[in-house]
């Protein structure tokens, strides 16, 4: 969120509270209630403390974008509501990303000892009954869902940056004294769902913003990084029940997409679990009027002084990095991002912007994920095989982005190898997350945009729809079903069905929170508890496959090298992996990290700079005077630095005082030397001309007739002491422009003079 009239050159400070967390683009989730186990459940992508490597080289720069980012959509998107979808039940679930983090560390009341508040976004149980978007987290099944909030700030005041962190949120300044936070917080982003089992923490505490008055007094405006509900689940609360009524920006796909999954959330929240004083749909239309859709690179002018700027981000269709700039200054904000291509989305990128703050998720902090062509590989061979001994192959996943990904994976498969199998997705979501897939097709990846007009890759000619009758045909087939930890809904439903074959199999394509049926069968399980104390024996085989739409270390030095920001601050991470990123940051970077502790305060310098144009006829005199100097060795460059229309430059002293109105007027200064001579003032000049000649070779030194000597501008003159005969008065007179010759002449001669030849 952004205040306007408070950004003026400088980021001066970033906050982090324990219920609402401010950063830039994102309102999003508290986590502080969730489960903290760090079991790997198998997985294939545990996290290790190897060495990083260095980050690759930055993307190309060919003509137009680099090869993975999309151009701007060339149409308008659809309006916000889709009245052709029908928002049954058991469909979003919980929509959050699939590594929703603490924003900072979390230190205990004593303030010795860290805990991450918040492990990998894999770490959240799902709400019951729904798809659900590609986020692994939820609140446990039947507790209500808590919310965080991302926001920043800026206020005049000074060349410093600091930042105060609180869990997942944390709070910006950009003022002219740095970067920092204070009770007039002016701008924040993504505000979102997440897993709490408290109900006063479902939405975020926004009072971190302002205590008085209203949020619009205090912020110019809110920016949605994407449309996972733990970065935009408070929206709609944020801005029609707390009373925000200034923009929201956010990307035209998140645009399309946000209500969608706000509506099914709202549905789950208020229609299954009965919770009172939440947001109706009318508050998600009203709060969706207020959103201006940015494309990439379009540069966003806020105010006078704050402007945006949007950067592809992988991850989701529609996800996007910001900038937020006010004069030279600059902060950017990741959101989350994925810096390796997938099958249907390209590589976050970002010019070399020089950010004097950069706000990185660290999801992944310390793992680096082997070859995804390998898991692919992988995948396929283990659906093949099921499929050829006749069994069914069950894969749960949320709606939005993974699901994608893999049908793409399979339909090629399934059209090279020629397979006869039957492979199904579940109906509802999953079927209108593919229609915009479709309406925002520049927005996938190169290959995809290329063969757009041959063949549109999210029609699918393998893949269709699910019906349940089909879970009891006879033979083998494939089913994407939602959601995708097995809490609950169509996934839960087919398991429960197939389990008991041992020729069937399960592949769990992302973490599974503890508590769910995922997370228990990737531990070991075979005998579950169902409902109504029912036990469920499971034969079939279980599989865990990682498809991580999150940026691992790697990726992550990767973005730092690309961006080469000032300073870096970590967010969205687990406190010891966080440390072991900040310390290889620092060493390969040669730049401070910063990772806050919730509720600390970081001051971050920055050196703003004022941009200053240079008359032409300036540069022309400066060129005719000589060569131009080593580049290595940079010359001065004299001139009259003037403010014209709110804007410097430097120019002639002669220009400058012609377009003032000025007068020249000389500034002399003058130094008084006493020296021990009984000699007559004329001859002692001649003994000073004799000097300054043989120590001043490569200046012009000239003895006049009234017995003066002058050096370059310096005028010296000698005369009779008042009180003493034998002592002469030096009086060593010079402009400004030779002020540093004059000292040094000043300091020669108080040292005396050479003892003239007998």
């Amino acid at each position: 969120m952004l205040k306007r009239g408070f950004l003026r050159h400088t980021v001066n400070k970033i906050t982090f509270s324990e219920q609402c967390y401010y950063v830039f683009g994102d309102l999003c989730s508290n986590l502080a209630a969730l489960n903290l186990n760090s079991g790997s459940s198998g997985a294939s992508e545990q996290d290790t403390l190897a060495p990083l490597p260095h980050p690759v080289a930055p993307w190309p720069l060919g003509q137009g974008y680099p090869y993975q980012y999309p151009g701007p959509p060339p149409c308008f998107p659809p309006a916000y509501q889709d009245p052709s979808f029908s928002y049954g039940s058991g469909s979003a679930g919980s929509q959050q990303s699939e590594g929703s983090k603490s924003s900072g560390s979390t230190r205990s009341a004593g303030g010795s000892s860290r805990r991450a508040l918040g492990r990998e976004k894999e770490h959240r149980a799902a709400g019951a009954g729904g798809s659900g978007s590609e986020s692994d987290h939820t609140a446990p099944s039947g507790g209500p869902a808590r919310m965080w909030a991302e926001a920043a700030s800026w206020s005049p005041l000074g060349a410093r940056t600091s930042c105060w962190t609180a869990g997942c949120t944390w709070a910006l300044t950009m003022t002219t004294s740095g970067l920092g936070t204070s009770d007039s917080d002016p701008w924040s982003g993504d505000s979102g769902q997440g897993g709490s089992g408290r109900r006063q923490r479902r939405f975020p505490d926004f009072s971190y913003i302002t205590r008085n008055g209203r949020l619009t007094d205090f912020l110019d405006c809110v920016i949605i990084s994407h449309f996972h509900l733990d970065h935009c689940g408070a929206l709609p609360y944020f801005s029609e029940m707390v009373g925000y009524d200034g923009p929201i920006y956010m990307t035209h796909p998140t645009q399309a997409i946000c209500p969608i999954l706000l509506e099914d959330y709202r549905k789950i929240a208020v229609d299954k679990k009965g919770e009172a004083n939440f947001f109706t749909s009318q508050m998600i239309k009203d709060c969706m009027k207020k959103v201006v859709a940015v494309h990439l690179h379009q540069t966003v002018q806020v105010d006078d002084e704050l402007e945006i700027k949007a950067y592809y981000a992988g991850h989701v269709l529609g996800a996007a990095m910001f900038q937020i700039k006010v004069g030279s200054e600059s902060v950017v904000y990741t959101g989350d991002y994925n810096m390796t291509p997938d099958r249907h989305l390209g590589a976050a990128w970002i010019d070399k912007c020089r950010p004097n703050l950069l706000i990185t998720e660290s999801t992944y902090a310390t793992t680096i994920r082997d070859s995804k062509r390998c898991r692919e590989r992988d995948f396929l061979k283990k659906v093949h095989e099921t499929v050829e001994r006749g069994g069914k192959v069950l894969i749960p996943v949320f709606a939005l982005g993974r699901a994608q990904e893999l049908c793409i994976l399979l339909e090629t498969f399934w059209e090279r190898v020629n397979l006869k199998a039957p492979i199904y997705f579940s109906t509802g979501l999953t079927e209108k997350a593919n229609h915009y897939y479709k309406l925002f097709i520049t927005w996938t990846n190169q290959k995809i945009r290329k063969t757009f007009v041959q063949r549109n890759m999210f029609e699918f000619k393998h893949i269709k729809a699910f019906d349940r009758a089909f879970a009891d045909n006879p033979g083998p087939m494939v089913v994407f079903a939602t959601p995708g930890m097995l809490h609950a809904g169509q996934s839960l439903q087919i398991f429960r069905k197939w389990a008991g074959n041992e020729k069937n199999m399960v592949i769990m394509p992302g973490y599974c929170v503890q508590g769910t049926v995922g997370h228990k069968i990737l531990s070991g399980q075979r005998k579950l508890e169902m409902e109504g104390r029912q036990v469920l024996e499971v034969k079939m085989q279980v599989e865990y496959m990682s498809f991580s739409a999150h940026a691992d270390a790697k990726g992550i030095m990767q973005l730092v090298g690309q961006a080469e920001p000032e300073s870096v601050l970590l967010v969205h991470g687990e406190a010891k992996k966080m440390e072991f990123l900040k310390q290889k940051i620092e060493q390969e970077f040669r730049v401070n990290c910063y990772m806050p502790a919730n509720g600390e305060t970081v001051t971050l310098p920055t050196s703003p700079s004022i941009p200053v144009g240079i008359s032409l006829g300036l540069l022309k005199r400066e060129m005719a005077q000589g060569l131009l100097p080593n580049a290595k060795k940079p010359r001065l460059l004299h001139g009259t630095l003037i403010m014209k229309d709110s804007s410097f430059q430097l120019v002639s002293s002669e220009q400058a005082l012609k377009e003032l109105g000025l007068a020249e007027h000389q500034l002399r200064f003058t130094c008084r030397v006493h020296l021990h001579d009984s000699r007559k003032e004329q001859e002692t000049a001649a003994r000073v001309y004799s000097h300054l000649k043989s120590v001043l070779k490569d200046h012009c030194v000239q003895h006049l007739p009234d017995g003066s000597v002058t050096v370059e501008s310096i005028l010296i003159q000698a005369a009779a002491h008042s009180e003493d005969p034998g002592t002469k008065v030096l009086l060593v007179s010079w402009t400004y422009q030779d002020e540093e010759l004059g000292s040094y002449l000043t300091s020669l001669l108080k040292k005396g003079l050479p003892q003239a030849p007998s």
